[in-house]
Protein backbone atom coordinates (compact mmCIF):
# COMPACT_ATOMS: atom_id res chain seq x y z
CA UNK A 1 0.00 0.00 0.00
CA UNK A 2 2.61 2.50 -1.13
CA UNK A 3 1.93 6.17 -1.65
CA UNK A 4 4.01 9.31 -1.89
CA UNK A 5 2.31 11.52 0.71
CA UNK A 6 1.87 9.27 3.75
CA UNK A 7 3.94 10.41 6.71
CA UNK A 8 4.05 8.30 9.87
CA UNK A 9 4.51 11.25 12.22
CA UNK A 10 1.48 12.97 10.67
CA UNK A 11 -0.49 9.75 11.12
CA UNK A 12 0.50 9.58 14.78
CA UNK A 13 -0.68 13.16 15.31
CA UNK A 14 -3.97 12.41 13.53
CA UNK A 15 -4.69 9.45 15.84
CA UNK A 16 -3.30 11.15 18.96
CA UNK A 17 -0.61 8.51 19.45
CA UNK A 18 2.62 9.22 21.33
CA UNK A 19 3.55 5.74 22.49
CA UNK A 20 5.93 2.96 21.54
CA UNK A 21 6.13 2.28 17.79
CA UNK A 22 7.67 -0.93 16.44
CA UNK A 23 6.76 -3.99 14.40
CA UNK A 24 5.27 -5.81 17.38
CA UNK A 25 1.96 -6.92 18.86
CA UNK A 26 1.71 -4.08 21.37
CA UNK A 27 2.05 -1.43 18.65
CA UNK A 28 -0.47 -3.20 16.40
CA UNK A 29 -3.08 -3.18 19.17
CA UNK A 30 -2.35 0.38 20.24
CA UNK A 31 -2.53 1.84 16.74
CA UNK A 32 -5.81 0.13 15.92
CA UNK A 33 -7.40 1.45 19.11
CA UNK A 34 -6.10 4.97 18.61
CA UNK A 35 -7.21 5.15 14.99
CA UNK A 36 -10.66 3.78 15.85
CA UNK A 37 -11.09 6.47 18.50
CA UNK A 38 -9.83 9.28 16.23
CA UNK A 39 -10.88 8.62 12.62
CA UNK A 40 -14.62 8.06 12.04
CA UNK A 41 -16.25 5.61 9.68
CA UNK A 42 -18.26 7.84 7.33
CA UNK A 43 -19.90 7.92 3.90
CA UNK A 44 -20.24 11.68 3.34
CA UNK A 45 -18.69 11.55 -0.13
CA UNK A 46 -21.11 8.84 -1.26
CA UNK A 47 -24.02 10.88 0.10
CA UNK A 48 -22.72 13.82 -1.94
CA UNK A 49 -22.93 11.69 -5.11
CA UNK A 50 -19.22 10.97 -5.42
CA UNK A 51 -17.44 7.70 -6.14
CA UNK A 52 -14.94 7.22 -3.33
CA UNK A 53 -11.36 7.45 -4.57
CA UNK A 54 -9.10 4.48 -3.91
CA UNK A 55 -5.99 6.36 -5.00
CA UNK A 56 -3.72 5.99 -1.96
CA UNK A 57 -2.59 9.61 -2.10
CA UNK A 58 -6.22 10.76 -2.08
CA UNK A 59 -6.95 8.63 0.98
CA UNK A 60 -3.97 10.00 2.90
CA UNK A 61 -4.89 13.57 1.98
CA UNK A 62 -8.54 13.12 2.94
CA UNK A 63 -8.01 11.36 6.26
CA UNK A 64 -4.76 12.94 7.41
CA UNK A 65 -4.68 16.44 5.95
CA UNK A 66 -8.39 17.25 5.78
CA UNK A 67 -9.43 15.55 9.01
CA UNK A 68 -12.03 13.35 7.38
CA UNK A 69 -12.96 9.71 7.90
CA UNK A 70 -14.00 7.12 5.37
CA UNK A 71 -15.50 3.71 4.86
CA UNK A 72 -13.76 0.33 4.96
CA UNK A 73 -11.36 0.70 2.03
CA UNK A 74 -10.24 4.12 3.22
CA UNK A 75 -9.82 3.56 6.97
CA UNK A 76 -8.31 0.10 6.50
CA UNK A 77 -6.18 1.44 3.67
CA UNK A 78 -4.83 4.16 5.95
CA UNK A 79 -4.08 1.56 8.62
CA UNK A 80 -2.23 -0.52 6.01
CA UNK A 81 -0.07 2.50 5.17
CA UNK A 82 0.91 2.79 8.83
CA UNK A 83 1.66 -0.94 9.12
CA UNK A 84 3.80 -0.80 6.01
CA UNK A 85 5.73 2.19 7.32
CA UNK A 86 6.46 0.27 10.53
CA UNK A 87 7.53 -2.88 8.69
CA UNK A 88 4.53 -4.95 9.80
CA UNK A 89 3.57 -7.59 7.25
CA UNK A 90 -0.10 -7.56 6.26
CA UNK A 91 -2.50 -8.67 3.57
CA UNK A 92 -5.89 -7.43 2.44
CA UNK A 93 -8.74 -9.95 2.56
CA UNK A 94 -12.17 -9.78 0.96
CA UNK A 95 -15.07 -10.37 3.33
CA UNK A 96 -18.72 -11.23 2.73
CA UNK A 97 -21.24 -9.36 4.92
CA UNK A 98 -23.42 -12.03 6.53
CA UNK A 99 -26.20 -10.10 8.28
CA UNK A 100 -28.38 -9.66 5.18
CA UNK A 101 -31.33 -12.01 4.51
CA UNK A 102 -29.91 -12.90 1.08
CA UNK A 103 -26.34 -13.86 0.21
CA UNK A 104 -24.19 -10.87 -0.78
CA UNK A 105 -20.87 -10.57 -2.64
CA UNK A 106 -17.57 -9.99 -0.85
CA UNK A 107 -17.77 -6.21 -0.71
CA UNK A 108 -16.04 -5.64 2.62
CA UNK A 109 -12.30 -5.29 3.14
CA UNK A 110 -10.35 -6.30 6.24
CA UNK A 111 -6.68 -6.82 7.04
CA UNK A 112 -4.64 -9.74 8.30
CA UNK A 113 -1.47 -8.52 10.03
CA UNK A 114 1.43 -10.77 10.99
CA UNK A 115 3.48 -9.84 14.04
CA UNK A 116 5.39 -11.92 16.57
CA UNK A 117 4.63 -15.08 14.53
CA UNK A 118 0.83 -14.72 14.82
CA UNK A 119 -1.86 -13.66 12.39
CA UNK A 120 -4.33 -11.02 13.55
CA UNK A 121 -7.64 -9.90 12.04
CA UNK A 122 -7.66 -6.10 11.97
CA UNK A 123 -10.68 -4.09 10.85
CA UNK A 124 -11.38 -0.42 11.45
CA UNK A 125 -14.37 -0.05 9.13
CA UNK A 126 -17.31 -2.33 9.80
CA UNK A 127 -19.89 -0.06 11.33
CA UNK A 128 -22.15 -1.02 14.22
CA UNK A 129 -20.55 -4.23 15.48
CA UNK A 130 -17.00 -3.83 14.27
CA UNK A 131 -14.20 -5.28 16.37
CA UNK A 132 -12.41 -2.87 18.70
CA UNK A 133 -8.99 -4.55 18.76
CA UNK A 134 -7.11 -7.12 16.67
CA UNK A 135 -8.34 -10.73 17.01
CA UNK A 136 -5.88 -13.62 16.80
CA UNK A 137 -6.70 -15.95 13.91
CA UNK A 138 -5.39 -18.96 15.86
CA UNK A 139 -8.15 -18.68 18.51
CA UNK A 140 -11.32 -19.93 16.75
CA UNK A 141 -14.43 -20.77 18.77
CA UNK A 142 -13.21 -18.60 21.63
CA UNK A 143 -15.27 -15.82 23.22
CA UNK A 144 -13.23 -12.63 22.98
CA UNK A 145 -14.29 -9.71 25.15
CA UNK A 146 -13.42 -6.24 23.92
CA UNK A 147 -14.64 -3.54 26.27
CA UNK A 148 -18.40 -4.22 26.53
CA UNK A 149 -18.56 -6.27 23.29
CA UNK A 150 -18.00 -10.00 22.77
CA UNK A 151 -16.82 -11.52 19.50
CA UNK A 152 -15.72 -14.89 18.20
CA UNK A 153 -14.33 -16.42 15.02
CA UNK A 154 -15.86 -19.65 13.73
CA UNK A 155 -13.81 -21.71 11.27
CA UNK A 156 -15.51 -24.08 8.86
CA UNK A 157 -14.23 -26.99 6.79
CA UNK A 158 -13.61 -24.78 3.76
CA UNK A 159 -10.92 -22.73 5.51
CA UNK A 160 -13.30 -19.81 5.92
CA UNK A 161 -13.72 -17.78 9.06
CA UNK A 162 -16.98 -16.28 10.27
CA UNK A 163 -16.89 -13.29 12.59
CA UNK A 164 -19.78 -13.17 15.05
CA UNK A 165 -20.76 -10.57 17.63
CA UNK A 166 -22.98 -11.12 20.62
CA UNK A 167 -26.04 -8.92 20.17
CA UNK A 168 -28.68 -8.84 22.90
CA UNK A 169 -27.40 -12.16 24.23
CA UNK A 170 -27.40 -13.98 20.88
CA UNK A 171 -24.59 -14.61 18.41
CA UNK A 172 -25.09 -12.55 15.23
CA UNK A 173 -23.14 -13.18 12.01
CA UNK A 174 -21.10 -10.20 10.81
CA UNK A 175 -18.90 -11.31 7.89
CA UNK A 176 -16.98 -14.28 6.53
CA UNK A 177 -13.56 -14.36 4.90
CA UNK A 178 -10.63 -16.59 4.06
CA UNK A 179 -6.92 -15.82 4.20
CA UNK A 180 -6.38 -15.46 0.45
CA UNK A 181 -4.45 -12.22 -0.13
CA UNK A 182 -6.16 -9.62 -2.31
CA UNK A 183 -4.51 -6.88 -4.31
CA UNK A 184 -5.61 -3.30 -3.74
CA UNK A 185 -7.02 -3.09 -7.25
CA UNK A 186 -9.28 -6.10 -6.52
CA UNK A 187 -11.52 -3.82 -4.43
CA UNK A 188 -12.24 -1.31 -7.20
CA UNK A 189 -15.47 -3.06 -8.37
CA UNK A 190 -16.79 -3.44 -4.80
CA UNK A 191 -15.96 0.19 -4.06
CA UNK A 192 -17.86 1.33 -7.15
CA UNK A 193 -20.86 -0.79 -6.11
CA UNK A 194 -20.82 0.63 -2.58
CA UNK A 195 -20.48 4.18 -3.92
CA UNK A 196 -23.20 4.02 -6.58
CA UNK A 197 -25.60 1.07 -6.37
CA UNK A 198 -29.09 2.03 -5.14
CA UNK A 199 -29.23 -1.10 -2.94
CA UNK A 200 -26.04 -0.14 -1.10
CA UNK A 201 -26.68 1.17 2.41
CA UNK A 202 -24.04 3.87 1.85
CA UNK A 203 -26.05 5.25 -1.07
CA UNK A 204 -29.35 5.01 0.77
CA UNK A 205 -28.46 6.62 4.08
CA UNK A 206 -25.96 8.79 5.86
CA UNK A 207 -23.87 6.52 8.10
CA UNK A 208 -21.28 7.76 10.59
CA UNK A 209 -19.69 5.61 13.31
CA UNK A 210 -17.26 6.93 15.89
CA UNK A 211 -15.79 4.54 18.43
CA UNK A 212 -15.02 6.08 21.81
CA UNK A 213 -13.55 4.41 24.91
CA UNK A 214 -16.94 4.09 26.59
CA UNK A 215 -18.82 2.87 23.50
CA UNK A 216 -19.71 4.22 20.08
CA UNK A 217 -21.78 6.88 18.40
CA UNK A 218 -23.77 5.91 15.30
CA UNK A 219 -25.62 8.34 13.05
CA UNK A 220 -27.82 6.42 10.60
CA UNK A 221 -30.05 8.62 8.49
CA UNK A 222 -31.57 11.04 10.98
CA UNK A 223 -31.22 8.83 14.08
CA UNK A 224 -28.30 9.24 16.46
CA UNK A 225 -27.50 6.22 18.63
CA UNK A 226 -25.28 6.44 21.68
CA UNK A 227 -24.17 2.92 22.66
CA UNK A 228 -22.52 2.21 26.00
CA UNK A 229 -22.33 -0.68 28.44
CA UNK A 230 -25.53 0.66 30.00
CA UNK A 231 -27.53 0.36 26.78
CA UNK A 232 -28.60 2.29 23.69
CA UNK A 233 -30.02 5.80 23.57
CA UNK A 234 -31.71 7.00 20.37
CA UNK A 235 -32.36 10.57 19.30
CA UNK A 236 -34.36 11.70 16.27
CA UNK A 237 -32.66 14.62 14.52
CA UNK A 238 -33.79 17.46 12.30
CA UNK A 239 -31.60 18.63 9.40
CA UNK A 240 -30.24 21.44 11.59
CA UNK A 241 -29.52 18.90 14.32
CA UNK A 242 -27.62 16.69 11.86
CA UNK A 243 -25.38 19.58 10.81
CA UNK A 244 -24.68 20.35 14.46
CA UNK A 245 -23.98 16.70 15.35
CA UNK A 246 -21.65 16.20 12.38
CA UNK A 247 -19.62 19.23 13.40
CA UNK A 248 -19.63 18.88 17.17
CA UNK A 249 -19.86 15.14 17.81
CA UNK A 250 -17.95 13.78 14.81
CA UNK A 251 -15.76 16.77 13.79
CA UNK A 252 -16.98 16.45 10.20
CA UNK A 253 -18.30 18.94 7.63
CA UNK A 254 -22.03 19.18 7.13
CA UNK A 255 -23.89 21.66 4.90
CA UNK A 256 -23.23 20.20 1.43
CA UNK A 257 -24.44 16.75 2.58
CA UNK A 258 -27.71 17.74 4.18
CA UNK A 259 -30.76 16.72 2.17
CA UNK A 260 -29.97 13.03 1.56
CA UNK A 261 -29.91 12.00 5.18
CA UNK A 262 -33.49 11.13 6.04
Amino acid sequence: MHNDNFDLSTYFRRINYTGHAAADTATLHALMRHQLFSVPFENLDVQAGKVVSLVPEDIADKLLQRGRGGYCYEVNGLFAMALGALGITYRFVAARPMFYPARRPKTHMALIAEVDDRLWLCDLGFGSYGIRAPIAIDMPDTDIEQDFDTFRLIRDGNNEYLLQAKVEGEWANQYSFDLSPQEWIDFVPANYLNSTHPDAIFVQKLLIVQHVPEGRLILLGNVLKTITAEGVEKQQLTEDDIAHVLKNRFALPAPQYIGKTV
